[in-house]
């Protein structure tokens, strides 16, 4: 049985990412993962419910080009929750958020995953689907 820290990291530094939410930006790329340790000359990678450092490739002209803070709320790599079920979605969407950690939006489109939201609880509460 696998717990809920062991969530399958399948999106490194560079992957490109829906912005899903209404913070002006479209798409987002990891340029940096949050708390997370590597071995030398190892890609840092982020999963589910993870904060990543993303840069704002497509989007409002004020948002282009600056660095937000993100929380990835899907990934279409699949992984094993700690009751055995296997989940994925069809894309890979993160959250922009502020730098103290809480949401910069008011709403979020699309199905967002259960272990963000319990461990993000701003994102829950605008978060019309939660899978």
């Amino acid at each position: 049985m696998k717990t809920k820290g062991d969530i399958t990291k399948s999106l490194p530094v560079g992957a490109v990412l829906v912005c899903a939410d209404n913070s002006g930006a479209k798409k987002l790329q990891i340029i940096a993962v949050k708390n997370m340790k590597t071995r030398k000359r190892q890609i840092m990678s982020a999963g589910v419910s993870d904060i990543a450092m993303c840069s704002v490739v497509a989007g409002n002209p004020d948002m282009k080009k600056t660095v937000v803070p993100a929380v990835i709320v899907r990934q279409r790599k699949e992984y094993l929750r700690a009751d055995g079920t296997r989940i994925k979605f069809s894309d890979n969407a993160a959250v922009v958020m502020t730098p103290e950690g809480t949401m910069k939006a008011t709403e979020i489109r699309g199905p967002v995953a259960r272990e963000a939201v319990q461990k993000w609880s701003s994102i829950g509460s605008a978060a019309k689907v939660v899978v």
